[in-house]
């Protein structure tokens, strides 16, 4: 099993270190569209409606990357994938960013040769249980039977979690979160864990939400981020400062309401950079002026695509937490605009 792990790591690195000789930002453009790869379906970061067009948390950087580079926001592929197939579908080149509840960690951006553009949600890994069942702390889970979906970093913490605290489980190995929700609603499994983002959302899809609890316990760090292949430097500069433009925006002040009238110009010098009405850093992307205007506009500010998508006032119903600004006691910061 060890054996067949570190051949699996090998062949990913070894992909993702051949396609990214090429130029992505070229291979976009020629293409008149972005490939971005989300998750199979998570109500609140990516999901399609019943016409097939996706929304949510995540799907919102994708349509802002494609808006800052192709200046379109829907001229975007949107290519499911599991927590087994995400990496393979990165490093093969069918995919030109990886935008979905995925865990930056040592070895996947080292070993698999993946560059994190950043974290766009900071999340730990929780405990979902029936009421019924009676249990008030992770800790009183020993014996549980436990759906865990395989090929992440929540497969690791469980064990870890419950081998420091002396207690067993049984897993009930699943691929999907839409795989994952009928099997613990039929009691195939007494807990689901994920991070805690995605409880929420599988929750909030219930027909009756309030039957489930979310345990206490956060046993794990897991940043959240978008990812691209190791070696095209270029491309991972745009999707980097397109991210950081979501972000910086909410700091500024900058909103999909009045960004047409700041963008005439600003007393804020770094308003005017960001815009793009002073210095020329779209110009030092290769891309033009515009670029973050359009970014913004595709769906708003890192704020409004949060509370639009999974804040409080939505069924998801997630606070801002450590997802707020560094200015609000979160640890949202990005580097200046200069």
């Amino acid at each position: 099993m060890k054996r067949t792990v570190i051949l699996g790591a090998l062949t990913v690195a070894g992909m993702a270190a051949t396609v990214a000789s090429a130029g992505t930002l070229d291979d976009v453009k020629a293409r008149g569209k972005l490939n971005c790869g989300v998750t199979t379906g998570l109500v609140g970061f990516a999901a399609p409606d019943a016409n097939g067009n996706w929304d949510g948390f995540d799907v919102g950087v994708c349509r802002a990357v494609a808006a800052a580079v192709l200046g379109d926001p829907t001229a975007v592929e949107f290519v499911p994938t599991t927590g087994k197939t995400r990496f393979t579908a990165l490093a093969s080149g069918e995919i030109d960013l990886l935008a979905r509840n995925t865990t930056w960690t040592f070895s996947r951006d080292v070993d698999l040769k993946f560059e994190f553009i950043g974290i766009n949600y900071y999340d730990g890994q929780g405990f979902m249980v029936p009421k019924a069942l009676g249990v008030s702390s992770a800790k009183e889970l020993d014996g549980a039977t436990v759906c865990i979906q395989t090929g992440t970093t929540t497969e690791l913490n469980l064990a870890d979690f419950f081998r420091a605290n002396n207690i067993s489980y049984e897993p009930v190995p699943i691929e999907t979160n839409a795989e994952a929700q009928p099997l613990y609603l039929e009691g195939a499994c007494d807990v689901y864990t994920t991070d805690a983002s995605g409880l929420a959302a599988t929750r909030a899809a219930f027909e009756n939400p309030g039957d489930h609890v979310v345990l206490p316990e956060i046993i794990s760090k897991e940043p959240l981020g978008p990812l691209v292949r190791h070696g095209d430097n270029e491309w991972a500069d745009i999707t980097r400062w397109t991210l950081n433009a979501l972000i910086a925006a909410e700091e500024l002040g900058v909103t999909s309401a009045n960004i047409e009238e700041l963008k005439a110009g600003t007393e804020n010098p770094e308003i005017n950079r960001l815009l793009g009405t002073e210095d020329n850093l779209g110009g030092m992307l290769g891309l033009d002026a515009d670029w973050a205007v359009r970014a913004i506009s595709a769906g708003g500010n890192y704020g409004e695509l949060f509370e639009k998508n999974i804040g409080e006032n939505t069924p998801i119903g997630l606070s801002r937490g450590l997802n707020a600004l560094w200015t609000n006691g979160g640890l949202l910061y990005t580097p200046p605009f200069r």
